[in-house]
C-alpha cells in the first residue's frame, strides 16, 4: 500500500515521504479500514507518540494522521460491533501508524459508524477537533446553557467548533483571533469578536469558561477573568496561573465512540459545520502538508476516490 512515512523529528513534515508500505493486519479486537480521507493535524510532528512507542523506544519510520473516514475490510479475532463494508469514522490511537494511508489496523473502540449521506471528506475532519471542543466544553467545562465563553483560537479547527458546540447548548460565546479572523468567527456563530491584536482583552469582563488553545500570556490573562465558580480549559498544557475561585484543566483529547456518534449526528443535520482549509490527495499529500504559508483551517487527504 502507499504511504506517508517519518523518520526524523527535527525535519518535521519536510522530512515526510510517500512509499511502498506492507498492508497492516488486524489483531485481536481491531479492524483493517481502507482509508478514503485522513485529516491530519501539523503539531503532530512536535508529540513524542509519534516518534516512540509507550516504553520509549524509537517506532520509525512511522505513518502520521490520525484522523480517518473509510471502510472496514477485516476484522480482527474478538472484534464487536462492526461489520466489513461499514463506513466509518475514527480517531487513531497516538502510538501506532496512522492514517496517512492506504489502509490502517485500529482498535474497533475507536471507529463510530458514518451515515451514507456523510461525506467522507467530512467525516475525516471531525475526530480530533469535534472530540475536543465536545470534551473541553461538556466534559472537562461542564458548560451549562445561560453561561458564557471565551473561544481562543475561534478560526481553527477546534475552534470553529467549540463556537457551534458552545451555541447550541445555548452558550454566549465570544471569539479571539487576529483581525483577518474576525468575519470567519462571526459566520461560525460567536457573538463578540476579540482582535487580540489591536483589542484589550480584559474588556471582555467576567467569563465562565475559557477555551484555551494558545497558551503563553494570552492564557494568564484569561485565568483573571474566570468568573467564581468557572473553569480555563486548556488543550496546550497546564495552565501557568490558576483563576482564582475556579478551575484550570489541561486534558488530551481520547477516542470515544459514542460522542464522536453526537458530532457526526450534528454535521448530518445541519447543526454543525466542519472547517477544512485544504483538500488533496495521498500521492500529493507531502506537497499539501508543506505549505509555502499557513492555512487556517484542517489539511484532509483523500486516499481512496
Amino acid at each position: 500500500m502507499k504511504a506517508v512515512i517519518v523518520t526524523d523529528q527535527a525535519e518535521g513534515t519536510a522530512g515526510m515521504k510517500l512509499v511502498e508500505r506492507p498492508e497492516p493486519q488486524a489483531a485481536i479486537n481491531d479492524v483493517v479500514v481502507q482509508v478514503h480521507a485522513s485529516g491530519f493535524v501539523p503539531t503532530e510532528m512536535e508529540w513524542p507518540s509519534t516518534w516512540t512507542d509507550r516504553r520509549d523506544r524509537d517506532r520509525t519510520p512511522s505513518i502520521p494522521g490520525h484522523e480517518l473516514a473509510g471502510v472496514v475490510t477485516a476484522l480482527g479475532y474478538g472484534t464487536t460491533g462492526l461489520a466489513v463494508g461499514q463506513r466509518v469514522v475514527g480517531l487513531a490511537d497516538w502510538y501506532r501508524d496512522g492514517t496517512l494511508a492506504e489502509y490502517i489496523a485500529i482498535e474497533a473502540r475507536n471507529l463510530a459508524p458514518l451515515p451514507g449521506d456523510v461525506d467522507f471528506t467530512v467525516g475525516a475532519s471531525l475526530p480530533i477537533s469535534g472530540l475536543t471542543a465536545w470534551q473541553g466544553l461538556f466534559q472537562h467545562g461542564r458548560l451549562q446553557a445561560g453561561q458564557s465563553v471565551l473561544a481562543h483560537g475561534a478560526a481553527g479547527a477546534v475552534g470553529t467548533m467549540v463556537t457551534q458546540l458552545a451555541r447550541e447548548a445555548g452558550a454566549y460565546v465570544i471569539g479571539t483571533g487576529r483581525a483577518a479572523d474576525r468575519q470567519k468567527v462571526l459566520d461560525f456563530g460567536a457573538q463578540e469578536f476579540v482582535d487580540l491584536d489591536n483589542d484589550t482583552l480584559e474588556d471582555v469582563g467576567g467569563v465562565d469558561l475559557v477555551f484555551d488553545v494558545i497558551g503563553g500570556d494570552i492564557q494568564k490573562r484569561s485565568a483573571g477573568l474566570i468568573r467564581a465558580g468557572g473553569t480555563l480549559v486548556s488543550i496546550v498544557g497546564p495552565a501557568e496561573a490558576r483563576p482564582a475561585d475556579g478551575l484550570a484543566v489541561d486534558f488530551v483529547v481520547e477516542s470515544d465512540r459514542a460522542q464522536l456518534s453526537e458530532i457526526v449526528r450534528r454535521v448530518r443535520d445541519g447543526r454543525l459545520r466542519t472547517n477544512i482549509g485544504n483538500v488533496s490527495t495521498l500521492d500529493d499529500a507531502v506537497a499539501a502538508l508543506n505549505p509555502p504559508e499557513r492555512r487556517r483551517g484542517k489539511t484532509i487527504i483523500r486516499v481512496c476516490p
